[in-house]
């Protein structure tokens, strides 16, 4: 074979450990899916049982009906489980090539709900959701193959700190300022998928690290401190991304909600994984072009999914005005 065929042909070998991690991601998007659903019933049914909105922030009182939801339950002890495959995917796997297979739980989200709440999609939102799968799966395909997971470096560890620090810091303000306003419904979305990007990231620095303490004899320096400081920040962000996804399921569909974790979610992480962390260092210009516009077409799904899913405009105003004149005649 000639060298530039046998280098090509090297660079679109999928390695071994990524085919145990693809599956792994595969099967926590589908759990991830169901367990979604489960919990956007919970958070309904104490929406609907409380006087308050939860539209602005779910209240004390009202997270403590959701621990006594049954439906909630199980949608969270689903998730639970989704996570830990997905943590597991990517101790075999790059970030970059398994976190966007979550997009498969945009899919099956999308087609138990209109099963569910008898809600069909219309030609819209199938055009939404066809465009984040596409963009997502033309990022996921380009990253199997040029991703490489390098030692990641003391210097890169406070990079992803800092950052993560400033984010949490403007979403808490934002929610802070706007919480007697009623946010728009997919400011919650955006803010739970960034928030689990971080989380995401995070959470594959520490396994990387637990690995390497464990290869070396369980020899701990002290750069292990800022291994300790990403798990703090790593619970930190999966605190306030729970926060904020139980509230959007409150005033959006569960395929938008999932839309924005398996989108938005991925997109974050993986522009870590690429700028901050280098594992796209090999990767050649065409790849960077293409990872670009695939990123842009998979955005533009979401926003395209939130402005005409049939259940996200039965929560305009226009919406809510009709219902009342309608009421009143």
């Amino acid at each position: 074979m000639p060298p530039d065929l046998q280098d090509l042909a090297d660079q679109l070998t999928l390695d071994s450990s990524a085919a145990i991690g693809i599956p792994l991601a595969l099967v926590a998007a589908v759990i991830l899916a169901i367990g979604t659903q489960f919990q956007h019933r919970g958070v309904a049914l104490v929406d609907a049982a409380t006087e308050a909105s939860s539209k602005t922030g779910l209240s004390l009182g009202q997270l403590r009906s959701l621990i006594a939801r049954p439906s909630w339950l199980i949608g969270t002890v689903l998730q639970g489980l989704a996570i830990v495959l997905q943590l597991t995917s990517l101790a075999f796997a790059p970030l970059i090539v398994v976190q966007p297979l979550g997009a498969v739980a945009l899919v099956v989200t999308a087609i138990v709900n209109a099963r569910v709440t008898k809600v069909p999609l219309d030609r819209y939102s199938i055009r939404a959701i066809v465009i984040c799968v596409l963009g997502i799966g033309t990022f996921v395909t380009i990253a199997a193959f040029v991703a490489k997971t390098h030692p990641i470096t003391e210097t890169q560890l406070v990079t992803v700190l800092i950052i993560l620090a400033v984010v949490l810091a403007i979403f808490i303000t934002l929610f802070l300022v706007m919480r007697g306003r009623s946010p728009r419904p997919i400011f919650y979305v955006v803010a739970a998928g960034t928030l689990f990007g971080f989380v995401v990231t995070l959470a594959k620095v520490v396994i990387d690290r637990v690995r390497t303490i464990i290869a070396t004899d369980f020899a701990i320096g002290p750069a292990d401190f800022l291994t300790l400081l990403c798990l703090v920040g790593l619970v930190a962000a999966a605190l306030l991304g729970t926060y904020f996804v139980q509230t959007a399921h409150s005033s959006n569909p569960p395929d938008l909600v999932v839309a924005g974790l398996t989108v938005i979610d991925p997109l974050v992480a993986v522009s870590i994984g690429i700028i901050v962390l280098g594992e796209a260092a090999g990767a050649d210009w065409w790849a960077i072009v293409a990872f670009v516009i695939a990123a842009g077409v998979a955005v533009y799904g979401v926003l395209s999914l939130a402005r005409h899913h049939p259940q996200a405009l039965a929560n305009t105003p226009l919406a809510d005005a009709a219902d009342e004149a309608a009421q009143s005649s």
